[in-house]
């Protein structure tokens, strides 16, 4: 299978330094997430390693060669920068055909893709009359034609409905099991947190994080578990006794930091403490990359003041 491999790469438009140095790799057989805050370099990153601009240094390569280079590059890239690309006078059908056609692809796929995009109902309709969701579906139909090894998506469930959002997200996590390489752009946090393996964070056009998805939520939040019992007072000074920090919420429930549900779990079972809850806590992907960003980010809002907040 193909791997995606970005080495050094940097891109400068005049005096703004877009990526910065920048050295990461997207594996086959797991969704990659794609982070950053706006202008961290994210589109740019991509548009490099799709030939769509020159870097003005380093490489980005697909299976170690320049996406120029490949024979049949549908065939092996599938991506979705833009879904309003496509022209609106065409019909959805036509307008895959024609990519078929001039990639020498089967006119079966364009069928094909049509009905796994749910489109199939309205591919003799022209694009213009599509909502934003139909297009950001064909565009994904589109990426999906060549039935590519590698796909490249940005902001695939922008305009989508919740069926749509289930959709591609069932589809990434089909498309990494069967071994390919799935790179996708977001900015929305809780549902990159339900499809991706592994995130790469951009910040200012330099790489901040290239972790597994756990392996980053670990490393950004100290551990904690919420936990309920019958016997509050018992479960506080046992707890305690062991070195545990312990806060009492307005609910009745205990926050236990620096201790997991297995130890807590053990400690009560040991002395015979019935435990009604016990769950492990941890920052979510949106706090931890919050966290992560905080200092990269290029536009961010300004803390409402006192007054406006009073007004609001």
């Amino acid at each position: 299978m193909t791997s995606i491999d970005v080495h050094e790469l940097t891109k400068e438009y005049g005096a703004t330094r877009a990526v910065d140095h920048l050295t990461f790799s997207v594996r086959p057989g797991r969704v990659t997430g794609f982070l950053g805050p706006n202008g961290a370099g994210k589109s740019t990153t991509m548009r490099l390693v799709l030939g769509l601009d020159r870097p003005t240094s380093g490489s980005a390569t697909i299976g170690g060669k320049n996406y120029a280079a490949l024979d049949h590059p549908l065939r092996r890239v599938g991506a979705l920068l833009d879904a309003q690309a496509a022209h609106g006078s065409r019909t959805a059908r036509n307008h895959l055909l024609a990519l078929a056609t001039s990639n020498g692809l089967a006119a079966g796929r364009v069928e094909a893709v049509l009905e796994e995009a749910g489109l199939g109902r309205v591919g003799g309709d022209r694009i213009k009359t599509f909502s934003l969701g139909m297009r950001q579906r064909l565009g994904i139909a589109a990426a999906l034609l060549g039935d590519p090894d590698v796909v490249m998506l940005d902001e695939p469930s922008n305009g989508l409905d919740p069926e749509g959002i289930i959709w591609i997200r069932e589809l990434m996590k089909r498309l990494a099991r069967e071994g390919r390489t799935v790179l996708v752009s977001s900015h929305l946090m809780n549902e990159t947190s339900s499809f991706a393996d592994h995130l790469v964070v951009l910040g200012r056009g330099r790489l901040l994080v290239d972790l597994p998805m756990q392996e980053f939520l670990d490393s950004r939040s100290r551990p904690r578990v919420r936990v309920r019992t019958t016997e509050s007072g018992r479960l506080r000074d046992v707890l305690t006794g062991k070195g545990l920090e312990l806060v009492q919420s307005d609910d009745g429930r205990w926050i236990v930091e620096g201790a997991r549900a297995e130890e807590v779990g053990a400690i009560a079972a040991f002395e015979g403490i019935p435990i009604l809850e016990l769950t492990d806590e941890q920052a979510t992907l949106e706090q931890a990359y919050l966290d992560l960003t905080a200092d990269a980010t290029e536009f961010a809002s300004a803390a409402a003041s006192p007054a406006t907040r009073q007004e609001a």
